[in-house]
């Protein structure tokens, strides 16, 4: 999947989402958050752990990529297996420290409505996201998610619809 991104003064750039693999594993736990980011969200590494302990969540994890360079990470629940959770879920975004602010976020996101979007069925893509100082809730919200007003496990949830997201 490929999506261009405006990346602040650095020109266009074509933005790939490719299936983590062990040859970019390595690459990919590298990846850090701005600090002050950590407490929303959790390393690849940990989400990685995270997936493996919900099988039933049909995880999907994706290194964001900026032609060869790994500049992001992205997980989602596709078709979770219980009734309770959500099924359709953004549950990780990553973008790097060094390449946040131009534009990869918003491209990854472009990339993952698109998936939604081809998947039969699925209406509104949903993500939680915490409160506080460094929050993605702004992020999200322009991206064109609103608040549903509830809160789960402390984290705010916001929905997309799908059929007017950008």
């Amino acid at each position: 999947m490929a999506a261009r991104s405006q990346t602040g003064g650095y020109g266009p750039r074509v933005v790939t989402l490719r299936p983590l693999s062990e040859s970019d594993r390595q690459a990919a736990e590298a990846l850090r958050v701005a600090p002050g980011q950590e407490r929303f969200v959790s390393s690849v590494e940990e989400s990685l752990r995270e997936a493996a302990e919900h099988p039933g969540a049909h995880a999907l994890c994706w290194v964001v990529h900026d032609g060869e360079t790994p500049v992001g990470f992205v997980m989602i629940a596709d078709e979770v297996d219980n009734p309770d959770y959500v099924p359709h879920y953004l549950w990780k975004l990553l973008i790097d420290e060094r390449h946040q602010g131009r534009g990869f976020g918003t491209a990854t996101l472009d990339l993952v409505v698109a998936y939604f979007r081809d998947r039969p069925g699925v209406e509104v893509l949903t993500v939680h996201a915490g409160q506080g100082d460094g929050s993605p809730i702004a992020f999200y919200e322009r991206y064109g998610f609103e608040r549903t007003g509830q809160v789960v496990d402390g984290e705010v949830e916001l929905q997309l619809p799908l059929t007017s997201a950008r």
